[in-house]
């Protein structure tokens, strides 16, 4: 996450969206009163004990609103990127399995085996992206939200949206692995629509999108 005081903004990192790339690009412009939570590449809390008790910089709307002052919530710019599910997935699977060999090796049954592990589904990284900006009956909670699969256009717009100038967003913490869709039989794509039907459902998205 990234609070920025001088140009009134929220940024909330949902995971395996491109977050990196997002964080890389705003960095130069935050000021002194800016503030991030972050844990990879670099160790930042939040000022705010409920928010650094967390650790991780995936930080959901519900947490972030308790823990800010009302101003603040309702004042600033708060936004996000999204990424198809089935994408999203397999750059799960590749980043879990980066130092074991596993998803390179047989990346279907790698896949398999995330689903059928109950403990991906504690991890925050695995967790459904509505989770952190929709409320339970899918209302979006937040101001703007870009698609991963249009970053560049989509953070455009938002630097457009908070008088920021743009840049070509970098490449950043990239998992390693082919086509998504190669990756897939009919039984998978099945089992990864069922555990993000409602990211499916709210943000419209398709397996040929």
């Amino acid at each position: 996450m990234i609070l920025s005081h001088r140009y009134r903004f929220i940024f909330f990192a949902i995971p395996k969206t491109g977050t990196h790339a997002i964080r890389f690009a705003l960095r130069p412009h935050l000021g002194e009163e800016d503030l991030e939570q972050v844990q990879l590449f670099a160790r930042k809390h939040l000022p705010y004990a409920d928010l650094a008790r967390i650790g991780h910089g995936h930080l959901g709307w519900r947490e972030t609103k308790a823990a800010l002052p009302a101003q603040i919530w309702d004042s600033y710019v708060k936004f996000a990127i999204v990424r198809n599910p089935w994408e999203r997935f397999v750059s799960y699977c590749a980043f879990m399995h980066r130092a074991t060999g596993l998803f390179a090796a047989d990346p279907r049954a790698a896949m398999n085996r995330v689903l059928d592990n109950p403990e991906h589904r504690m991890h925050v990284v695995f967790r459904p992206q509505h989770e952190f900006i929709c409320a339970e009956n899918g209302r979006l909670m937040i101001d703007l939200v870009g698609r991963h699969e249009a970053m560049q256009s989509a953070f455009d717009g938002i630097c457009e949206r908070l008088g920021l100038p743009t840049q070509v967003l970098e490449r950043v913490n990239a998992s390693a692995h082919g086509p998504w869709r190669d990756y897939y039989d009919a039984s998978l794509r099945a089992r990864v629509a069922g555990v993000y039907a409602r990211d499916i459902e709210i943000f419209s998205y398709h397996f040929d999108d």
